[in-house]
């Protein structure tokens, strides 16, 4: 259990620095979208850290 936890941080931990980069250049984090704006990294990278963040203090109190 320690591994997916370990996981989830890790992949809370980069998808926070995506968002550091992409608030600097959108375009390179987000370059599959046709508009790529800092609202749109936040959306997605964002979201994206706080569910796994969130994931890996769950399996800390119950697993």
């Amino acid at each position: 259990m320690g591994i997916v936890r370990l996981f989830f941080l890790l992949l809370a931990a980069t998808s926070m620095i995506f968002l550091l980069i992409g608030l600097f250049r959108p375009w390179s984090m987000l370059w599959w979208e046709d508009i790529q704006n800092r609202r749109k990294v936040i959306k997605v990278y964002g979201t994206v850290a706080v569910l796994c963040y969130a994931v890996y203090w769950a399996l800390y109190f119950f697993g």
